[in-house]
């Protein structure tokens, strides 16, 4: 299935000089979404207590894997969108700074996780989102993504991290 076809690219979104991954073609078919969470759940090797999604494409598919993957999902959001106490961690993107915040206990030590969002860029969300389930002590088995740019060299954010990634550009 040529899964890349259905992602559209968007010139100076949302700022100008970034090229935007606009993924709701592909979300629009029931069949292309099973494809990918088959593909995304093939990867992986051991049982997984918790999927984590990053706000907000993220959730997408990751509520979509923990269901295949009989796990529960955790979001990680923006600052001030999650309503019980949280832990924060700051992050660099592509084009600005923000911060992210997880639930203080949506981990427990030693849980399995699988972090999942849509784009792999520059890597500073993802790390965050590492580091966040790190602090709650819970295991890393994968962070995986539906889109990867490669150019942005992500990948090196996340070292000593089993990535996987559907489309590359």
């Amino acid at each position: 299935m040529n899964i890349e076809s259905l992602v559209r690219t968007i010139p100076d979104f949302p700022k100008k000089g970034i090229s935007y991954k606009d993924i709701t073609p592909l979300l629009q078919d029931y069949k292309v979404m099973e494809y990918c969470v088959k593909k995304f759940a093939a990867q992986i090797d051991s049982p997984i207590d918790k999927v984590v999604g990053i706000e907000s494409r993220g959730f997408f598919f990751a509520t979509l894997l923990a269901k295949e993957l009989k796990a529960g999902f955790v979001p990680i959001r923006k600052s001030g969108k999650l309503p019980y106490n949280t832990l924060k961690e700051p992050y660099d993107l592509e084009y600005g700074q923000d911060e992210l915040e997880i639930h203080e206990d949506a981990i427990l030590k030693g849980e399995k996780v699988l972090i999942h969002d849509d784009v792999l860029a520059t890597g500073g969300t993802a790390k965050a989102a590492c580091n966040l389930v790190e602090r709650l002590e819970g295991e890393i088995i994968q962070c995986n993504f539906l889109i990867e740019l490669t150019f942005l060299e992500g990948k090196n954010q996340l070292e000593g991290k089993d990535i996987f990634s559907l489309i590359k550009y």
